[in-house]
């Protein structure tokens, strides 16, 4: 008689990107989390690395402050749970996201599959809070957020093929909503 149990604070997204390049350099972008702040500044607005982890990658923990499009923002910690490979790797997450996330590889031709299940749930107090309400929004955060990766990820995979001139690479996106100073000031007709 099961049921679901899942909360509407849960969140299960599969994204699927196709980038040019190799598993094991797109493996050496993604698992270098230190660089996501300069390749993919859209959602990665700071990281700080906690733990250097074991040789193989797992282990390996990050403090990131993170963000989509909507003028909120995610503190959670990234705890490498399994050896990086040229198929992938795996992930936690705890704080403002608990759960897990796998990142896959797969070569096609010159291209590179990259499929990232995440499944999160919300704590930060916003967002559990109102997602019975807003998950659609949040949701389409995430699909904003993911689709700035495909975007950074193809530009520093091109930055980083031999003989790039960095100077026809465009930077990638920035972040959204970067400072509230800015708001126009209200000023009254009397």
């Amino acid at each position: 008689m099961g049921g679901n149990s899942r909360s509407s604070n849960d969140y299960e997204f599969l994204t699927v990107w196709r980038v040019t390049g190799t598993p094991h350099e797109v493996m050496d972008i993604l698992g270098d989390a230190v660089a996501l702040a300069r390749w993919w500044p859209s959602v990665y607005l700071g990281v700080t690395p906690l733990d250097p982890g074991s040789p193989d990658g797992s282990a390996k923990a990050f403090l990131l402050h993170t963000k989509g499009w909507l003028p909120y923002t995610l503190k959670w910690r990234l705890i490498v749970t399994e050896p990086m490979t040229e198929q992938g790797l795996a992930l936690s997450a705890e704080g403002d996201l608990n759960g897990t996330g796998r990142w896959t590889f797969e070569q096609d031709g010159p291209e590179t599959v990259v499929t990232y299940d995440w499944r999160v749930s919300a704590s930060k107090p916003l967002l559990r809070r109102l997602s019975w309400l807003l998950k659609p929004a949040f949701s389409a955060n995430h699909r904003w957020a993911m689709a700035r990766g495909q975007e950074a990820l193809a530009l520093e995979l091109r930055r980083r093929r031999p003989g790039a001139d960095p100077s026809t690479i465009p930077t990638p996106a920035p972040p959204t909503f970067v400072s509230r100073n800015r708001r126009p000031r209200m000023t009254s007709r009397t």
